[in-house]
């Protein structure tokens, strides 16, 4: 039985505005590639996607066909080189992706966006400036804030538009995190729930752990009764 995935002319035909006409100062956000996507977690597609704003290059990891559907889990998901890729200790960020991966392909039904705003919207070079006044003693949001940067910089109107680009009628949200419910919401995403991933601390990464639970507003609580 073929598997029913979406293709660039299904999002075309649903929305002519998935051209983005209209006024540049607009946000605008539109597919330009869907591909099959193999993984060791399973079978998924990748998207690409052109945005006006910033230059990065934004991609979905896409479940089954999300296209019209409700109650969509999502993980809105920062890029993280050291985590996702070299397995870092200092945060729980790849083994956050992993398990969210896992997660949806478990479901059958999901997408992750993975968005390109290492170090919360600092850059990489930045992020590891941030390291090294962490090895002096500065929490996560004492880095930031010493090297002249909001504790979190990232921005959810992208994302918010990759979702309506994918036609996605509204999403429960894997995350620990309300804030990006609130910056989803902002920008006019329906969420209807939100679905906890919570990732067992290591000697590395505990107090990491603790500054969002008690700077950041993760829900981690439980983690440190």
């Amino acid at each position: 039985m073929p598997i029913d995935k979406p293709t660039i002319e299904d999002l075309i035909e649903r929305d002519q505005a998935h051209y983005c006409e209209g006024d540049d100062s607009d946000v605008c956000v539109k597919v330009v590639a869907i591909a099959d996507f193999p993984t060791k977690y399973g079978d998924f597609q990748i998207v690409g996607f052109y945005n006006n704003r910033d230059d990065k290059d934004h991609i979905a990891v896409m479940q089954g066909n999300v296209c019209d559907e409700e109650d969509v889990p999502v993980r809105l998901h920062s890029e993280c080189l050291t985590g996702d890729v070299m397995g870092s200790k200092r945060c729980d960020c790849g083994e956050q992706l992993e398990a969210a991966l896992q997660m949806i392909n478990d479901a059958g039904k999901g997408l992750i966006l993975y968005m390109r705003q290492e170090g919360r919207g600092i850059g990489l070079i930045n992020k590891i400036k941030a390291y090294q006044l962490q090895d002096f003693g500065l929490d996560t949001v004492e880095a930031n804030l010493a090297l002249g940067f909001e504790p979190d910089e990232r921005d959810y109107g992208i994302a918010a538009h990759m979702l309506k680009s994918l036609h996605v009628k509204s999403i429960k949200l894997i995350t620990n995190n309300p804030k990006k419910i609130e910056g989803l919401e902002r920008h006019n995403v329906n969420v209807k729930g939100r679905i906890p991933l919570i990732i067992e601390p290591n000697p590395h990464n505990k107090d990491y752990l603790r500054t969002k639970a008690t700077k950041s507003g993760h829900l981690l609580d439980d983690m440190f009764n």
